[in-house]
């Protein structure tokens, strides 16, 4: 009992960010074992500041999980990041507003490696949203691909894209990580 309570207390007096909300709008499963799994979280405060949106700028901030699952080749680590993709988000309102933005990898304590960007949506943050995203793997001199994998599996994805329609990012808009 005493080991609970402790585990209650660190908890309840743990910083807000680690008790940030997150709105998981998509889970996939992908060749290889790989796990993708599509968030928007509240807005963040990106560095290098001077590379990414301002936190007071944003609305949400858009995730792409990916990683290797129990499920992936022998020698991926369960967990481990996905690295050297190419994703694009397309954020468009039922108005017909649009904003595509390129997601790029960041880092943080809670998911680690992932795919993010802090964005303005196109529209109003009561507005609802279709998004598409798309992941194309490691182009040119990117990743090299030794001949065992190649024979095995011959790439390390496929190109894809998920669609997700009538989305409302007004909740997690209004959340704050601090």
């Amino acid at each position: 009992m005493f080991y609970f309570l402790k585990a209650l207390i660190l908890t309840i007096s743990l910083p807000s960010s680690i008790h940030a909300a997150e709105m998981i709008f998509g889970e996939e499963q992908l060749d290889n074992g790989i796990k993708v799994i599509f968030e928007a979280a509240p807005r963040d405060k990106i560095f290098p500041q001077n590379k990414f949106l301002e936190e007071n700028k944003t609305d949400i901030h858009i995730e792409m999980l990916i990683n290797w699952s129990k499920d992936s080749p022998k020698g991926s680590p369960d967990g481990g990041f996905i690295p050297y993709l190419d994703v694009i988000a397309t954020i468009k309102n039922l108005n017909g507003n649009l904003l595509k933005v390129k997601l790029t990898p960041h880092l943080n304590i809670t998911d680690n490696f992932h795919y993010a960007q802090n964005i303005k949506l196109p529209g109003k943050t009561d507005d609802l949203y279709d998004v598409i995203i798309e992941i194309k793997p490691p182009s040119g001199r990117d990743l090299g691909i030794h001949l065992d994998w190649k024979k095995k599996f011959n790439f390390l994805i496929k190109e894809r894209k998920f669609s997700y329609e009538k989305l409302s990012f007004k909740a997690i808009s209004l959340e704050s990580r601090r």
